[in-house]
């Protein structure tokens, strides 16, 4: 399975990128995955934050191509728990590619939510768009886990 990991702006704070580094690693062995950061925009470049989001939107949109499965991750969409994560991947195993979308500070313009073939909620709870980076790595690795039988998830 090839994924891509598109997400706006850098990941700054140290202890998420060693954790991102790490299940990085531990993800060698059962899938490519490929991220892209995607410079922000600064909101003082832009009339507002709407500006903003549809600018960043038109570098993501750049990035993907019309065969790719887009999911887009966003507080407005479905929460699956980590079973059912897992089951979902495995039925997009078919697709030559899977491209998840982190938007940045501001949130998602609503023409990468026209586009996404499925939008995932990691939590009810709200979390900083670093840290989703780093909880996306870890539930794929889960996933990765529960598929293999591995006791990482029990």
């Amino acid at each position: 399975m090839n994924l891509k990991i598109l997400q706006i702006g850098k990941t700054r704070e140290k202890w998420i990128k060693e954790g991102i580094e790490i299940y990085l690693k531990r993800l060698e062995p059962y899938m490519k995955i490929i991220i892209e950061e995607i410079p922000s925009v600064s909101i003082l470049n832009a009339d507002s934050q709407e500006m903003v989001k549809a600018k960043e939107a038109a570098k993501c949109l750049k990035r993907v191509n019309p065969e790719d499965y887009i999911i887009l991750l966003d507080e407005q969409g479905e929460e699956k728990t980590s079973l059912e994560f897992t089951n979902f991947l495995a039925n997009l195993s078919g697709r030559k590619k899977i491209v998840f979308i982190l938007g940045g500070a501001y949130g998602t313009h609503q023409s990468i939510k026209e586009r996404a073939d499925y939008c995932l909620r990691l939590s009810a709870m709200t979390f900083t768009h670093e840290m989703t980076r780093l909880i996306l790595l870890e539930q794929l690795y889960r996933a990765k886990m529960i598929t293999h039988n591995r006791t990482y998830h029990y």
